[in-house]
């Protein structure tokens, strides 16, 4: 076949223009340069990336840091300023709980009103519960054969009754909330509200009825000696830590559970 002076040069620049060894290159040139280019922006990015393994772990462990002492750091978008989230771990100093010092009115605890149900007469217009009833009518028999007269100046009180007795004689005898407290508890925190305490008096020395001379007399001497085994204690003793005004007059029933958990539950919380 003849080909003209022209075609024949355009032949063997063709010849020049094709690589000697195409194999590899070949295969390159198969790949769209699209891809070609995304293939080597991955593979800076690895290469990037695997330059500072150390950058995840070190916020992972600034975090960790972070959480572990209790306190966690947050900034919202449009308010730089640090909220702190303060840790509630018991163990941790620095950690808040709900106390129940902040349960208290005047260092008197709130006590639950005893149902119609739960009370039983024990002489007069004075009620307890049942339990707590049977067991002062046994002590004050108990006590009466020793020739001791206990008497009964207050049982089971209702919130209604404490109001008129904190407010109305504290306005009577023109006290302050604070001063009358130290004598009445304020309606919703009186144990008489339990239907477990009770005011007692001695019969034959009615001049130290709520009187702290109260525990000059037989009854009260009789009292200390014996109450403990009928499930009675004192509710106020001298330098008692409610930090209430010495009452040896006022006692209160213990004698079963649901009586040592109204009060000791109350009692050891305000003073954790």
């Amino acid at each position: 076949m003849q080909y003209s002076r022209n075609t024949e040069q355009q032949l063997r620049n063709s010849d020049r223009s094709r690589p000697a060894n195409n194999s590899a290159l070949g295969k390159a040139e198969e790949i769209p340069a699209a891809l070609r280019d995304g293939a080597k922006t991955r593979s800076n990015i690895k290469r990037k990336s695997a330059s500072k393994p150390w950058t995840t772990a070190a916020i992972a462990i600034g975090l960790g840091v972070l959480v572990a002492g209790g306190v966690l750091m947050i900034a919202t978008p449009r308010d730089r300023t640090p909220i702190p989230i303060v840790s509630t771990n018991p163990r941790d100093p620095t950690a808040t709980s709900q106390s129940s010092d902040t349960d208290n009115v005047l260092n008197h605890l709130p006590y639950a009103q005893a149902t119609e149900a739960e009370l039983v007469s024990i002489g007069g217009n004075y009620r307890l519960r049942k339990t707590a009833a049977a067991k002062f009518q046994s002590m004050v028999t108990a006590a009466r054969s020793s020739g001791i007269n206990i008497t009964t100046i207050s049982a089971f009180r209702s919130v209604e009754d404490q109001k008129r007795l904190f407010f109305g004689v504290g306005a009577e005898r023109g006290q302050q909330p604070a001063k009358r407290a130290e004598v009445s508890a304020p309606p919703k925190y009186s144990e008489h509200h339990t239907g477990y305490a009770i005011d007692v008096g001695d019969r034959s020395v009615p001049a130290t009825d709520l009187n702290q001379n109260f525990d000059t007399t037989p009854a009260y001497k009789w009292l200390k000696a014996n109450a403990a085994t009928y499930g009675f204690e004192l509710s106020f003793p001298k330098d008692n830590i409610q930090k209430v005004s010495y009452e040896p007059w006022h006692w209160r029933f213990v004698g079963d559970i649901n009586s040592l958990e109204t009060f000791y539950r109350a009692h050891n919380l305000k003073n954790k």
